[in-house]
């Protein structure tokens, strides 16, 4: 099968730092299933793994997470689904991912995809969508439904992956203010689009901001990038007992700064589940159901921004460098072989 991978943590103009070549076919174990992949979308994590986590001498890794396609074979203890479903999924940090054209992925955090969904849309939206859905419900413990809730949800990055589907499912699915951050004119428009009751600049001091726009207390943050630049400044306005998640790598975070208003900091990675096996594990089948469900209910929308062409080492660098750029909005999406 076709596959893109990579030998060396290289820069990504090095020619060597994703390449085009031909693997073994994977066969579905267990509750494996095998999907002839149609679709991928890249993330931020992406970039992140080539550059820090090199494979063992003479292996090659294969990138990848987010993929919409076709089940072709399923494995002897898989219940959830058969050959010929149409599937959307973000796959696990600890396997070979979805840069290949036939990808092996844990029923249990595999969704139905979208009806209404092309396969290139589809496959915007897994990794983010839960990584947005848990971060919102699981860790900052939003209160689903339309109900009035006296709290300003900010959003720093409101328009990079993540954003962009927070932004819909708070706006959507709480009785929360959003307010949502972006520096670029295009991206502040993308996000009053996607439902930001208002946008700040995060390029300029956020608490005069926010203190014009007299909206509720911000009780809950959800930092998804530059939390190092950021998180004093939020801690000096935040609401006191609030809660602050974050999903980013900050290179410097002392949770001391929250301590004086008892503010609560929250971990988010979308990984943890199916890293460590989790009891709960199947909620992200579950997760992905609903958002299946909400999109093709018109509740939701695709984050789908930017399509690169097909699957193959070139665009895929083209693709790593813009989201290394910091200057990307919605999702980049791949589409066949």
């Amino acid at each position: 099968m076709k596959a893109v991978g990579y030998k060396k943590s290289l820069p990504i103009e090095d020619a060597e730092s994703l390449f085009d070549f031909d693997a073994a076919k994977p066969e579905p174990k267990g509750r494996d299933i095998r999907v002839a992949v149609k679709a991928i979308s890249a993330n931020p994590v992406d970039y992140k793994v080539r550059k820090r986590a090199a494979p063992p001498d003479g292996e090659v890794k294969i990138l990848g997470f987010d993929a919409a396609g076709v089940v072709d074979a399923v494995g002897p203890e898989v219940s959830l689904f058969k050959p010929g479903d149409e599937v959307f999924y973000a796959g696990s940090i600890l396997r070979q991912g979805t840069n290949s054209e036939f990808h092996l992925v844990d029923e249990r955090i595999v969704g139905a995809k979208p009806k209404t969904l092309s396969f290139a849309q589809a496959s915007a939206l897994p990794l983010t969508s839960i990584t947005a859905w848990e971060l919102l419900f699981d860790r900052l413990g939003a209160v689903p439904g339309k109900s009035l809730d006296p709290r300003t949800l900010l959003i720093v990055g409101g328009a990079g992956g993540v954003g962009s589907i927070l932004i819909q499912l708070a706006r959507r699915l709480t009785g929360l203010t959003v307010v949502a951050t972006a520096t670029r004119p295009e991206s502040q428009k993308w996000c009053l689009e996607l439902g930001a009751h208002a946008v700040v600049d995060h390029g300029k001091p956020m608490k005069e901001q926010i203190e014009k726009l007299k909206l509720p207390p911000v009780g809950l943050v959800a930092s998804l990038t530059f939390t190092d630049q950021h998180y004093k400044a939020i801690a000096d306005f935040m609401a006191p007992q609030g809660k602050f998640g974050l999903i980013d790598d900050p290179p410097e975070f002392n949770v001391s700064a929250f301590k004086g208003k008892a503010v609560s900091v929250h971990w988010e990675s979308m990984f943890t589940r199916s890293s460590f096996q989790t009891p709960d594990m199947i909620a992200q089948h579950h997760l992905l159901n609903d958002v299946a469900d909400l999109i093709d209910k018109g509740v939701l929308r695709t984050t789908l921004a930017e399509t690169f062409g097909t699957i193959n080492a070139a665009n895929l660098k083209r693709a790593h460098a813009l989201l290394e750029s910091g200057k990307s909005r919605g999702k980049i999406v791949l589409e066949g072989w």
